[in-house]
């Protein structure tokens, strides 16, 4: 009688949240450095804040396609350092709305991210608002592990890391 194969195990997604901080590139280098080293892939969420016109329709929609197509440029450029970095074409996540209720949201929705990567802010304000947030009040929402990595971590520091 023939033994019974388990399917394979999906692999691992590593889902960073994109901003414009100096930190988020090194998150996403170590990102991008895990998934090469364990056969995962990259995932990219980009927030694109609420329009605050809201008695001016018009100036509303427009600020909003801006917002969008700057959003899509950004990721593309990110999209190639992904597959540079990792050799995998990374999945990309384009939300409009508050962050950190996205980002729950979209953990949530996809079963296939399976660790969030952030990059704590060097600056004397604290880690950021996200990592704040997830290790305060909103740490019982995630499903998956957070990691979090120092913002001034050079690609050296990252490499021998990963």
């Amino acid at each position: 009688m023939a033994e019974k194969k388990s399917p394979p195990e999906a692999a691992r997604t590593f889902l960073v949240v994109v901003d414009k901080s100096e930190e988020m590139g090194v998150a996403l280098r170590f990102a991008c450095r895990r998934a090469q080293h364990t056969g995962g892939r990259v995932a990219l969420l980009y927030v694109i804040p609420p329009a605050e016109f809201g008695h001016w329709m018009a100036v509303d929609d427009l600020i909003s396609e801006e917002r969008r197509e700057e959003a899509e440029a950004l990721m593309q450029k990110l999209s190639e350092q992904v597959v540079e970095q990792s050799g995998q074409v990374p999945v990309v996540h384009i939300r409009e709305g508050q962050p950190r209720d996205e980002l729950i949201a979209l953990i949530d929705e996809e079963p296939a991210i399976s660790v969030l990567v952030l990059a704590s802010s060097p600056g004397p304000k604290g880690p950021g608002p996200l990592i704040s947030a997830l290790t305060g009040k909103l740490w019982t929402k995630l499903r998956i592990p957070l990691t979090i990595v120092p913002g001034t971590l050079t690609d050296e520091q990252v490499d021998a890391l990963t």
